[in-house]
């Protein structure tokens, strides 16, 4: 179901920029803050919001995001619909932000909520995945030891072999009976990744997440997958989805990457259709990402939001996470 026509929509746009507690590392990447392009859709009694943290790896910075989305505020106030804003951006955050603007200000306009648009069952809270990044292995352990005990623990990895195992061994033996994912981030190649393989496995890791580098995925063809592979990186938007059968096991869905959540239901849908099981992530955004992003984790298998837990200040009202558990009150969000 597509947002009404009208001739009176006003469109917002604002940077706002959120500290994160502590810096965060990944393979290649050091991360302090995130810059988000804020959307506020209004027909001057209701509003919808949306947020999009961008993707850092294809230059979706703050300023590519501000841009795109300046360029087709003209189309959105003369009437563009939810349905025409697909075709008017390519995936990306400022399609994301504006996408999910449109769904809560729908939302509004018709008094349902947004998971009832979409054709979904009521919410539940979810099962989140809590994320290390990467550091020394101490300090992982000590970190892995520090957050709740019934969170699955997501790791990330570098790309250098001995100091991931020394990570991976000294995370297990800190907490051993805990869910443990990896996030090699695209660190690794062909021939290194064979190496870590049974390391993974004799520390009994449930999944690997994007080993290789996005382009690389043929060199995967053939390779025995002893644990479930899943595609981040690999798998930008529903184009790709298809291409991750016989190389992935699940597709990690972000709707940054995707550009907003009507694609990425439709990612999710399509991927089960294919057997792939599905995963929802998130690019650090608050708990206004988080919120839509809980609407494709209702048909997920992993989910993975626990981006606002990295931040020195969340927006109120926000998730909250308690118990293992991402619980997203009607109010943040699309209610």
């Amino acid at each position: 179901m597509a947002i009404r026509r009208s001739s009176e929509l006003s469109l917002d746009l604002r940077v706002e920029r959120f500290p994160y507690h502590q810096p965060f590392r990944i393979s290649g990447h050091v991360f302090t803050e995130t810059a988000l392009l804020v959307a506020e859709l209004s027909d001057g009694e209701h509003v919808g919001r949306g947020e999009g943290a961008g993707v850092y790896y294809l230059g979706d910075d703050i300023e590519h995001m501000l841009g795109q989305a300046t360029s087709v505020r003209g189309a959105i106030e003369r009437g563009a619909t939810r349905e025409d804003l697909q075709h008017l951006l390519p995936p990306g955050g400022a399609r994301n932000a504006l996408d999910c603007a449109f769904w809560e200000l729908e939302a509004r306009q018709t008094g349902q909520p947004v998971w009832r648009l979409a054709g979904l069952d009521a919410p539940r809270a979810l099962r989140s995945t809590l994320t290390l990044g990467a550091d020394t292995p101490e300090r992982m352990a000590a970190a892995a030891q520090a957050i709740d005990v019934q969170a699955p623990v997501k790791v990330k990895l570098t790309g250098d072999l001995a100091d991931d195992v020394a990570r991976i061994e000294a995370i297990r033996a800190a907490r051993p009976d805990a869910w443990i994912g990896v996030d090699a981030n695209q660190g690794y190649d062909v021939g290194t990744l064979r190496d870590l393989l049974p390391v993974l496995l004799a520390a009994g890791v449930a999944q690997l997440e994007q080993p290789l580098g996005r382009g690389c995925e043929a060199d995967l063809d053939g390779l025995k997958r002893p644990l479930p592979f899943v595609a981040d990186e690999s798998a930008l938007s529903l184009a790709d989805t298809a291409s991750l059968v016989g190389r992935f096991d699940m597709v990690n869905i972000k709707l940054d990457k995707c550009g907003g959540l009507t694609e990425g239901l439709a990612i999710a849908r399509q991927a089960k259709t294919l057997g792939l099981d599905v995963m929802v992530g998130n690019m650090m955004g608050t708990s206004l990402s988080m919120a839509p992003s809980c609407l494709v984790g209702q048909l997920c298998d992993i989910v993975d939001l626990d981006g606002p837990t990295f931040l020195a200040r969340d927006r109120v009202p926000g998730v909250q996470y308690r118990d293992g558990m991402i619980h997203c009150p009607a109010e943040v969000w699309g209610g």
